[in-house]
């Protein structure tokens, strides 16, 4: 049986995982057969959101493993704790949490650099040549991890994927139920929210994500 680690990164679409595309990224790869493990970077996330009046909280703050337990209903493990060994590939779900933990892109565009522990839990995969799905904004790592021509997509957002290219990166315009893919490099990526308008627009691309990353492993 495959097994399929995810990388979360909080618990909320404004300042953690997506929780839409987590689970449905966690309910694609069960319902293919395969068996996934949450991890997520020990570390303090950029800010608190109150979801409901999308105001910051700058009184509050949280810790990204802590949060991702909330998805994974306390089955995650610290990033750094990898064993890349013991699986065969990593699915990314997004949320602004991979803009604004994982990585600062949310704040430098295409000046942004990942957080190491991330970085180095990625590039793993990388090197070992195994399959890596990105989901909605998380793509935007793609360029720094992969290098030059690197190919995927964050849906047809023309500012986003302005940076993603200035990064190095070759970017593919796709609609929300599409997936890109670069046979190369093993990547695959998909818009998800970055264009859904409804959890089921979203579901059809994660699945197909996961899908695709399962076979290349």
């Amino acid at each position: 049986m495959k097994k399929i680690a995810v990388l979360l990164s909080g618990c909320g679409v404004f300042d953690g995982t997506e929780i839409h595309e987590a689970v449905l990224t966690l309910l694609a790869i069960t319902r293919a057969g395969a068996q996934y493990q949450c991890f997520a970077p020990d570390i303090t996330q950029m800010h608190v959101v109150n979801h409901l009046t999308g105001e910051v909280n700058t009184d509050e703050t949280r810790n990204v493993l802590v949060e991702s337990a909330r998805i994974a209903r306390g089955e995650v493990l610290n990033a750094s704790t990898l064993e890349v060994s013991q699986f065969d590939g990593l699915v990314i779900p997004g949320g602004f949490g991979a803009a604004k933990n994982l990585s600062n892109f949310a704040t430098t565009g295409s000046n942004c650099h990942i957080q190491p522990i991330v970085e180095n839990f990625i590039r793993e995969f990388a090197l070992a040549h195994k399959p890596v799905g990105f989901v909605c904004i998380s793509p935007v790592m793609i360029p720094n991890i992969y290098g030059a021509g690197a190919i995927g997509t964050i849906g047809t957002d023309s500012e986003t994927a302005h940076a993603f290219t200035e990064m190095g990166g070759k970017h593919k315009n796709v609609q929300v139920e599409d997936i890109v893919v670069d046979e190369v490099n093993k990547i695959v990526s998909t818009p998800a929210y970055m264009l859904a308008t409804s959890i089921l627009e979203a579901h059809i691309g994660i699945e197909k994500l996961v899908n695709k990353v399962l076979e290349m492993a």
